[in-house]
């Protein structure tokens, strides 16, 4: 079958409007306008990410990422870098569980430069074995870095609790073994074979036009595109990683402060109930209303940062609360925790609670897409996530459309499920009942 060039058109919120288009080597490219504005950004998005990484070669997906911005064929990466500092413009990349991003904002009138830039570090870094062994000593002071900073800690650690040696509960970053016995072979196949035009979308959001990003996308991608073929097909919605795989898991570390973690598995992001799990989390911690707020910090002065987020993957997801308190008021502040989760499971949550928990992510939601940079990221998950982008308004509608029996039905299925609880501080295992 023939995959020709194909273009779609849907209205985007403030007189924008969104557009894809796919081209016959696979690859997607989406834009969306925003009337007013002076910035562009654009962001490659690749599909692939630590959850595709075998255990020999863990960490390869973010050590690539830092390596890409090393310099091409017929750049360095000095030359890299001040091109994008002579026009004021920000490059960077982050790399997530099933995908990687690199992205850049410019003024408008220096988009072309931005799409020329990072296609060719996407498309023709050299990864040479010189870069490998210099970069290697950047992601091994990224990892201690990370270890020293046990509210970040707990996040990889919280992670590994819930889903065991898995794909997803691997961290992004590798280990020290891992990125220490990582081979430039090994990186370099690792980008020769999942760096590819179908695996990829190209999202620009700003003060652009459509048919020239295509234009100018479809150039910078010359001699990379395949004839023809189809887009990588989503990612298979599997089956959940039954956990948690462990119940009670603590990293001993001489920390002033305890860092505690305490959620289960959630939703895959295929799950249509992905929107009533938002308007759940944002109303048990999602605001100074929220009740892990409320009697965390307001009524009992216990912790300074408390909140509950989900996190959803193909297949599966994970819901959690967070707080940071000091050691001595650690088990109080886990059965604090424990507590609203058994009460939301059991009763629900109340009519206004959960009005006021669609109100917060109403608002995060608009408020989170004012520039380029976001409105770039949105449509660029989306498509590469969902294979669509919905708009604004559909987002919106989608929210309202949320009621507290669906909440309630949904808390009482999550929360009622065996839980991992994550510590990090001067505990031992025997502390929290390991």
């Amino acid at each position: 079958m023939t995959s020709r060039q194909s273009t779609a058109t849907l209205a985007a919120s403030g007189g924008g409007t969104i557009r894809r288009t796919r081209l016959a080597g696979g690859l997607r490219i989406v834009t969306e306008t925003m009337p007013g504005v002076r910035s562009a950004s654009i962001g490659i998005w690749v599909g692939v990410g630590s959850r595709d990484e075998a255990p020999s070669v863990a960490g390869a997906s973010h050590f690539l990422e830092h390596l890409l911005f090393k310099g091409t064929a017929s750049r360095s990466a000095l030359d890299i870098a001040s091109a994008m500092d002579a026009v004021g413009g920000e490059f960077n990349a982050f790399t997530e569980k099933e995908h990687t991003c690199f992205y850049a904002t410019v003024l408008d009138q220096e988009l072309p430069l931005a799409i020329e830039m990072i296609c060719d570090v996407v498309l023709n870094a050299t990864v040479t074995a010189a870069d490998v062994d210099i970069e290697r000593t950047v992601v091994l002071e990224e990892i201690a870095m990370r270890d020293d900073d046990p509210a970040d800690l707990v996040h990889d650690e919280f992670s590994l609790g819930l889903f065991g040696d898995s794909p997803l509960g691997r961290p992004i970053l590798g280990t020290e073994t891992s990125i220490s016995t990582l081979s430039r072979t090994q990186v370099h196949g690792y980008y020769s074979r999942r760096y590819r035009p179908q695996d990829m979308v190209v999202a620009v959001a700003g003060n652009i036009d459509h048919h020239e990003v295509v234009k100018r996308v479809r150039a910078a991608f010359a001699g990379c595109l395949p004839d023809e073929a189809e887009p990588t097909p989503l990612r298979p919605n599997r089956g959940a990683e039954r956990g948690p795989r462990q119940r009670v898991r603590v990293v001993s570390d001489d920390t002033e402060q305890a860092n505690i973690m305490l959620g289960t598995t959630a939703l895959s992001r295929f799950d249509e109930r992905r929107f009533v799990l938002g308007v759940l989390s944002s109303a048990v911690g999602g605001g100074m209303s929220s009740r892990l707020f409320q009697q965390i910090r307001e009524q009992r002065g216990l912790a300074y940062s408390t909140y509950s987020f989900s996190s959803s993957y193909a297949g599966d997801g994970m819901f959690a609360a967070y707080a940071g308190c000091q050691p001595g008021k650690a088990e109080e502040v886990v059965q604090i925790m424990s507590d609203i989760l058994d009460s939301v499971a059991r009763h629900g949550l109340d009519a206004d609670e959960v009005e006021r928990g669609k109100g917060q992510l109403r608002g995060g939601m608009v408020l989170g897409l004012e520039d380029s940079g976001s409105r770039m990221t949105r449509i660029g998950k989306a498509e590469l996530s969902f294979g669509d982008v919905l708009g604004l308004d559909e987002l919106l509608s989608r929210i309202d459309a949320v009621d507290q029996r669906q909440v309630n039905d949904l808390a009482a299925e999550l929360l009622a499920r065996p839980r991992c609880l994550t510590v990090v501080g001067p505990f031992a295992e025997r502390d929290f009942g390991g």
